[in-house]
């Protein structure tokens, strides 16, 4: 029996070529969206679950308040880790990593010399590889980093220093000083799924850094990780009352530490501040850490595209959906003798609707197949758009197969639910008669014209999407940032060339091809040293302590990025700026200075040095436009007010013949040095990479709102096509009285606007709301006008309009006496 419906099911199909391509397509294409999210979601739900334990792990995070301003960072202080796990029975262990700045990395052997500036490296506590499920494929975890001076490395690294010899026992010299550093363990590359990523890892004993602020609990400049024991749970509830355990330790713990720096910690929270810590599950990190500033950490996403996504998915697939729907019971006519014929014969309601559904899974089926195929063409640019390595064996995993079956058969039987239950529902006499049961009557014309309505509806807020995503990612490239980045090249590491880096500076300033050039600790979009500094009142008077984030830069550095000075003076070679500090005017604000230059500023944290305001600057964005502006503060290198390590030469040249004038600097560069390798990069790239997430959603929404106009285009086409065989002879008489095809083209598209239309206005708020609910994570948004929404309507209608004039103007020009001689 199941064999004959699929036999009878195939022959409908090769009977009614045109709606079986159309329905096949649209299917098809249907699938294949929905595959390619699901394996997108597979991918971004999976990231860290490759560990072993990873239930087990969370990461350390701090939920702070310092001097009124309040954060949650992902780093913390080095005593953290040990503080906890030695006062918390459930926790079993700790790990930490600390990101030193980017290292060059040498190997010299047999005269033969090569050099590399390696961006990442990780020094790390020598359990690292125990907590975590890094696969090794030479060497012991447990032994790899105990002694100074190991370097684990992964395969990549491996070939690129040594090719095909043998890693372990080689050596590497790293840093300015080149100290020596021998490989004790090669790891697979790191995967793509994992927020760890890395190439190198070293003790971070290697770093006597971190054991120099080993007492502090404000140099939040590591990243902890902690290990429950086995028999601890995790859910939600059970960490919480972990967590309520934390405050009574940190107490006791951190008092020294705070005393140290003048804040005694109890006088610390009466005051308003915070010192909250907090775990984050290992698993979340990817997707639920928005909130949380997490700078080390790569490739982090957010929860909020999976529901986006997924939701895109359901609406594509339902187009797909009321596409068949609508075009099975438009075309319910021509087999209405069938139905009567098959209740005459015997067949009964139930046999007739297994029958139709065995057909609508029938065009599920191919449709499946061929979304397959088309998947498999697309996967490589798939992977682009969502900047993740995606092959057909990761692609396709079990998962991904048991959910095209399961969506094979649920497409099929809810494509072909309403066709199966319509077409079975009249009396076989009416039908064998002659009667026309398919007039169009109120509630067959209302459930088609609202599948058409809905499918637009769609399309029209995907368009809304897209459109306000693309206008925001324009306002984050062409808003003004208080600051010039177009053209402005940054030359890494600088620091190299010890005392010839003023020397280089100056060299490259008398090339043709570049304006002016500065020595700077750090670059917008780079990171920021941040503590904490007293405002003095007149008087000896002291206002409230204010946190600021600041680089230490040289006199070039304000007219190099084109920021404006709107009070004061910028620092000079004429005066002695060594305790002499530039403010913006959000920290004026909040300090709340009528006057500021000629004020003080005493820094706690570096033996009360105090610091004079020679000028205000213009707000400037050091951060993406996701946030919003802090209190910032520019110093003199002179000042020496802390240590940085790294600086940086930044450089704007002309436009015009950009990589000529890099090879210049490249040039002069290597008349300097030639064993340190010349980095660069340019800052509005650096800026604009900020806003990786934000991108690739434009890109997703630009791609499914086509498609999705695509679909519901092809159910109108087959829509409209069939309406216009229905009305030939009408067609003909008109033309015969005098219509002109403009008339006849009206005739026949005026309804599909009109529907089209109504979509378009039921689409607006909805749009609307998604997406204004979207934009409130930026600090900095566009607002959402009129013309967003008239665009979409626009886009809409025209495409409406030329889907249905195709068959209309077919209709209009073809010949009356042939359309008449139908009857």
């Amino acid at each position: 029996m199941i064999k004959n419906y699929f036999k009878t099911a195939w022959r409908n199909m090769m009977r009614n070529k045109t709606s079986g391509f159309i329905n096949v397509s649209g299917l098809s294409i249907g699938i294949a969206c929905v595959l390619m999210i699901v394996i997108y979601i597979q991918n971004e739900l999976n990231y860290d679950k490759f560990h072993k334990d990873a239930n087990r792990i969370f990461q350390v995070v701090l939920n702070g308040n310092m001097n009124g301003q309040e954060f949650w960072g992902g780093n913390t202080a080095p005593p953290v880790g040990a503080a906890l796990t030695n006062n918390i029975p459930e926790i079993e262990s700790y790990t930490r990593f600390y990101e030193p700045n980017d290292i060059v990395v040498r190997y010299e052997e047999n005269g033969r010399s090569e050099f590399f500036t390696e961006k990442n490296i990780l020094a790390v506590d020598s359990n690292f590889l125990q907590l975590f499920g890094f696969k090794i494929l030479e060497g012991d975890a447990a032994t790899a980093l105990m002694k100074p001076g190991s370097v684990v490395i992964t395969e990549s690294i491996a070939k690129k220093y040594f090719g095909d010899e043998k890693a372990i026992g080689k050596t590497l010299s790293m840093r300015e000083d080149k100290q020596p550093f021998t490989v004790t363990a090669v790891l697979k590359d790191v995967p793509s799924s994992s927020s760890i990523q890395f190439e190198l890892l070293t003790p971070i004993a290697d770093f006597p850094v971190v054991k120099r602020f080993s007492w502090s609990w404000v140099w939040r400049l590591m990243v902890c990780y902690v290990k429950l024991k086995p028999n601890v749970p995790t859910d939600r509830a059970a960490i919480q009352k972990i967590e309520s355990k934390f405050p009574a330790v940190v107490r006791v713990q951190a008092a020294n530490g705070f005393r140290r720096i003048g804040k005694p910690f109890d006088e610390f929270i009466k005051s308003g501040g915070k010192w909250d810590f907090h775990l984050l599950p290992l698993t979340d990190v990817h997707l639920r850490s928005a909130n949380i500033n997490l700078p080390w950490l790569s490739h982090i996403s957010n929860i909020k595209y999976i529901y986006i996504f997924g939701s895109i998915a359901l609406f594509i697939i339902l187009l797909a959906c009321v596409n068949f729907m609508n075009l099975s019971t438009a075309r319910a006519s021509n087999r209405m003798k069938e139905v009567g014929i098959r209740k005459v014969s015997g067949s009964t309601k139930g046999q007739l609707i297994k029958q139709f559904l065995s057909e609508a899974v029938l065009y599920s089926f191919i449709s499946s197949v061929i979304a397959v195929i088309l998947v498999l063409l697309l996967l490589k640019g798939f992977s682009l758009i969502i900047e993740e390595p995606v092959s057909f064996q990761t692609a396709f995993t079990p998962v991904v197969w048991i959910s095209l079956i399961g969506l094979t058969i649920l497409v099929g039987l809810l494509a072909g639910s309403y066709p199966a239950f319509y077409l079975t529902s009249f009396k076989p006499v009416q039908v064998l008669k002659g009667k026309n049961l398919f007039s169009p009557g109120k509630k067959t014309l209302f459930l088609r014209n609202g599948l058409v309505v809905f499918q637009f509806f769609i399309s029209t807020v995907m368009i809304i999407g897209t459109i306000v995503v693309l206008k925001q990612l324009h306002f984050f490239r062409n808003t003004d940032l208080g600051f010039n980045k177009e053209n402005v090249v940054v030359i890494s590491s600088t620091n190299r060339l010890a005392s010839g880096e003023e020397t280089f500076k100056q060299s490259i300033k008398q090339m043709p091809g570049v304006l002016n050039a500065s020595i700077t600790t750090s670059i917008p979009s780079g990171d920021t040293f941040g503590d904490s500094y007293q405002p003095e009142d007149e008087g000896d008077k002291k206002s409230a302590e204010i946190g600021l984030n600041s680089f230490m830069v040289d006199d070039a550095f304000i007219p190099t990025l084109n920021i404006k000075v709107v009070k004061g003076r910028n620092f000079s070679r004429e005066f002695n700026d060594s305790a002499s500090v530039i403010l913006n005017e959000e920290a004026v604000q909040q300090i709340g200075w009528k006057e500021p230059v000629g004020k003080w500023l005493e820094y706690p944290g570096g033996n009360n040095t105090r610091f004079q305001v020679i000028g205000v600057v213009k707000n400037f964005n050091v951060q993406s436009l996701q946030n919003a502006i802090t209190p910032f503060a520019l110093f003199h290198p002179s000042s020496k007010t802390y240590g940085w390590g790294e600086t940086n030469i930044v450089a704007r040249i002309k436009g015009g013949n950009i990589s000529r004038t890099i090879q210049q600097i490249e040039g002069q560069w290597k008349t300097f040095t030639n064993t340190e390798p010349f980095d660069y990069s340019f800052l509005d790239e650096s800026f604009d990479a900020q806003y990786r997430s934000e991108k690739r959603l434009g890109s997703i929404f630009s791609i499914f709102a086509a498609l999705s106009i695509f679909i519901a285009c092809l159910g109108l086409f087959g829509l409209s096509a069939f309406m216009a065989e229905k009305r030939t002879k009408e067609i003909g008489v008109r033309k015969v009285l005098g219509a002109s095809v403009p008339n006849v083209v009206a005739l026949l598209s005026k309804d599909f606007l009109k529907l089209t239309l109504v979509a378009s206005i039921i689409a607006f708020p909805v749009g609307w709301y998604f997406m204004n609910k979207w934009l409130e994570d930026f600090a900095y948004r566009i607002n959402i006008n009129w013309t967003v929404f008239i665009i979409a309507a626009l886009c809409t209608l025209l495409v409406a309009l030329l889907t249905v004039s195709f068959q209309a103007v077919k209709a209009a020009i073809s010949n009356p006496t042939k359309s008449l001689r139908t009857e």
